[in-house]
């Protein structure tokens, strides 16, 4: 069993590899150097996909077998040049057995039906009609999560900063907003199922309506996928962060407080990730390996991983370029080898 570690950064995306113990490690030779990568997935055959984008040239999609010799596809995701939307970066990749999605800013969902060679939009969501008011985050305006109902593959939840969460029943075909509970950040004195700055969102894949989200204005549960929220902060350090995953195994949440959107730190200089054993209603730092002195480095929404093997890693990257792996849910942590760049994106495959 190996297990393979997909960092993305500002410059180039850097792998590391171990085997299922997870006690060494090795840091392979960079690749897509001088792209900001920012996303990858791994479809159900074994291929790997990454996405890259560039101020020059824009935003492409590679694949490859191996994750060490990759090739661009040469259609991806694309607005029309006339329709006045511009494709700047792909947030998300999520790959099933018949169909891949691809989230992006400006916001909106494309999906593949044949592998990546031809993109189709989600027309019901990019041109909704509250679409002209929507109002990006610090971060852009970008789709950042999709999630997909085991049970029910036309169940779709997708989240916009600074937008909010959507569901569809359809496969895509119709949305609605769904931020019951959620306070507003940017408010829209006429549209009211807008200006919801989700950050993170998971899922319980054995309850698909069991929803946690890392929201701009705090963290919050859903239990009936997505109708209503309510928070569960209960010894968080703070209500603001960023990134939010889920050990699939014994449930566990983890996430990765900051010191509010005017500082975006970790409160004090203290580097320490969450965990919470219970489905949000307590939660509690581990942090045994991790810095002991100040650390003002910030973790991104999409800088965390879990690899869901048993028992499950869990992995951060930082702002500051270090990445740090927990084999053992996350009570013990390492420093992998190396300074990166500015780290955007961290993915966890297991397998050969």
């Amino acid at each position: 069993m190996e297990v393979l570690l997909f960092v993305g950064t500002d410059k180039g995306a850097f792998l590391y590899r171990s085997d299922a113990a997870r006690r060494a490690w090795t840091m392979e030779a960079p690749i897509f150097l001088g792209w900001r990568v920012t996303a990858s997935a791994r479809a159900p055959d074994g291929e790997f996909l990454a996405a890259t984008s560039s101020g020059v040239y824009g935003a492409a999609l590679h694949r490859s077998r191996d994750a060490k010799e990759w090739r661009q596809i040469e259609s991806g995701p694309a607005y029309p040049e006339q329709g006045g939307k511009k494709l700047t970066q792909i947030w998300t990749l999520e790959t099933g057995p018949g169909r891949w999605y691809a989230g992006v800013d400006t916001a909106g969902l494309f999906s593949s039906d044949d592998r990546g060679a031809t993109w189709k939009p989600f027309p019901a969501l990019n041109d909704h009609p509250t679409s002209a008011s929507w109002f990006p985050g610090n971060g852009g305006l970008c789709a950042h999560r999709l999630l997909i109902d085991p049970k029910r593959p036309d169940r779709l939840w997708c989240g916009i900063s600074a937008v909010g969460v959507w569901r569809s029943e359809d496969g895509g075909k119709s949305w609605k907003s769904k931020n019951a509970g959620v306070p507003v950040v940017i408010e829209d004195k006429e549209i009211k199922e807008i200006g919801f700055c989700v950050h993170g969102m998971v899922q319980d894949p054995d309850r698909p309506e069991h929803l946690y989200r890392q929201d701009h204005a705090g963290m919050f549960r859903s239990r009936d996928g997505g109708d209503s929220w309510e928070r569960i902060e209960k010894g968080l350090p703070s209500r603001f962060g960023f990134p939010l995953v889920m050990d699939h195994a014994t449930k566990a949440l983890y996430c990765f407080p900051l010191d509010s959107d005017e500082y975006r730190m970790p409160r004090g200089g203290k580097f320490r990730v969450y965990r919470s054993r219970n489905g949000g209603d307590s939660w509690e730092p581990v942090g045994q390996g991790l810095p002991d002195t100040p650390v003002y480095a910030s973790v991104l929404r999409g800088a965390m991983a879990a690899d869901q093997l048993d028992p499950c890693g869990i992995y951060v990257g930082t702002t500051a370029g270090a990445v740090y792996a927990s084999s053992d849910r996350g009570d013990s942590w390492r420093a992998l080898p190396g300074t990166l760049p500015r780290i955007l994106h961290v993915a966890a495959y297991t397998g050969r």
